[in-house]
């Protein structure tokens, strides 16, 4: 609250700083979500549903994969690839939908723009709130893992940040996209490249699973990298693929990033 008086009480034409932005922003849409609580808890438990069903229930019926020499449980399997789509959808939602909402209907940003606030202050508040929505559904998440019995190494407390950067990846990525977007009708293309994503990202079964052309396809998508990445650190099995994945991941987010400044410059400045 301090934050938001100190910002009101400022000259119109003061600039605001990038963290104080942010800051005014995160707050913002934590007002807005505030009273609507039970969205954060139903998008929670989607993944957990599925863990239950899948991991759980057609574990009974597999008994487990190989991952980088040792033999998993399928349950352990499955739980890292959905903790990594449980911090896409988290994204996703604000990136997407959200975002496209303020945007042309609420014209939510053309009244923050009226304030100090710049396209980029507004780029980087939306993405810093879908990824907090993203981290909040992946902690939650691991929280089930590990109180299932589903976590076995140390290397797991980096699962959250691993998470982050995957909402950050598809965050930003989807931000840029949504710039673009001219209709609601548009959105179908979300549901047409996320669907695919989330089943063929080496989420419930292991890459070999491919044939060899269809592998290479797979591992350039970023849904595959962050399952990559979160399935090695709850094994405790790290790789230099890991540090392929966090790399990636990092690109992805900061070049959608920069394509949102510059679209929204165009879309609400010019």
């Amino acid at each position: 609250m301090a934050l938001l008086n100190q910002a009101i009480g400022r000259s119109a034409g003061a600039q605001l700083g990038a963290g104080e932005a942010t800051g005014l922003l995160l707050h913002r849409n934590y007002l807005a979500y505030r009273s609507a609580w039970w969205i954060f808890v139903t998008g929670f438990l989607e993944p957990v549903f599925y863990l239950f069903s899948i991991g759980i229930g057609v574990g009974q019926l597999v008994t487990g994969f190989e991952f980088h020499g040792q033999t998993i449980p399928y349950a352990e399997f499955v739980a890292p690839g959905m903790l990594a789509a449980s911090a896409m959808n988290g994204s996703l939602l604000d990136s997407t939908f959200n975002f496209f909402f303020k945007l042309k209907y609420n014209k939510l940003f053309d009244q923050m723009l009226a304030t100090p606030l710049t396209t980029s202050d507004i780029a980087r508040g939306e993405l810093s709130w879908s990824l907090l929505r993203g981290g909040i559904y992946s902690a939650a998440f691991l929280v089930v893992m590990v109180a299932m019995g589903l976590v076995h190494s140390w290397w797991a407390v980096l699962a959250l940040p691993a998470a982050l950067l995957i909402g950050l990846a598809f965050g930003g990525a989807c931000m840029a996209l949504t710039t673009y977007m001219r209709s609601w009708q548009d959105f179908e293309y979300v549901t047409l490249a996320t669907l695919p994503l989330f089943l063929f990202s080496a989420t419930f079964f292991p890459l070999s699973a491919f044939p060899a052309a269809v592998q290479w396809v797979v591992q350039v998508t970023p849904l595959y990298r962050g399952v990559v990445l979160v399935r090695e650190l709850c094994t405790g099995v790290v790789t230099w693929e890991s540090t392929v994945s966090v790399v990636y991941l990092v690109a992805m987010g900061l070049v959608g990033l920069v394509i949102v400044g510059r679209r929204l410059d165009k879309l609400l400045l010019s």
